[in-house]
């Protein structure tokens, strides 16, 4: 049994079709002992069906593949050009809920050519920034508030090269969010610092605000 209902599948065929001028590739990781690997497996091959500017490539997380992204978890996907070439837009853990909607929003953004949808004054600013920024969004399936935070990070990461934008799923790294403090989602830490953070589906100014402040 298939896990987009068959209403979702027409959306999304229609939806793409119209969006879509470029190729997308989505790069997954997989690995030992991972309990959601075969599910989002299972999920990409769907998405994949629903447009031939769709490509889906997947890897072991131990693969040579993995060391050039430096995935770190799994299941982890990587959204890119067709050329591969890393963006910084990465998912840690399923899509799934609310989150599907975020992967979806990549894809369309990814498949207008990756520009940023971001106010000219933010990318003016993350074009400022001289050394690395990671992003991590804690999300949870039901937040609905989550996927605009999650969109905000993604954008950013592609308007400057030092941005990396991870979404994490906060109940499949329970550990992980353990050690962030994680009680509440949106939770976006930066630079991997679990004293550096915030929580809120912040406004994009406001959230760009806090990521320039929590990096320096």
């Amino acid at each position: 049994m298939g896990l987009l209902s068959e209403k979702d599948r027409k959306y999304l065929i229609d939806l793409f079709a119209k969006e879509l001028q470029n190729n997308v590739k989505l790069i997954f990781f997989h690995g030992d002992d991972c309990e959601y690997c075969d599910l989002e497996s299972q999920l990409l091959d769907e998405v994949k069906e629903l447009s031939d500017k769709i490509i889906v490539e997947k890897y072991h997380k131990d693969s040579e593949e993995g060391k050039k992204y430096n995935v770190e978890y799994v299941p982890a996907l990587i959204v890119t050009l067709e050329d591969g070439v890393d963006k910084g837009v990465r998912f840690y853990g399923i899509p799934s809920g609310h989150e599907f909607g975020t992967l979806v929003q990549d894809i369309v953004t990814f498949g207008k050519g990756a520009k940023p949808e971001l106010s000219p004054e933010t990318i003016e600013k993350l074009k400022k920034l001289d050394k690395p920024v990671k992003i991590s969004v804690f999300v949870t399936p039901t937040c609905p508030y989550c996927p605009r935070a999650a969109l905000t990070a993604h954008n950013m990461a592609l308007a400057s090269d030092m941005v990396t934008a991870e979404v994490v799923e906060a109940n499949e790294f329970f550990d992980l969010s353990e050690q962030f403090g994680v009680s509440s989602v949106p939770h976006i830490a930066i630079n991997r610092n679990p004293d550096r953070f915030f929580i809120g589906a912040y406004p994009e100014p406001q959230f760009l605000q806090q990521v320039l402040e929590l990096s320096e």
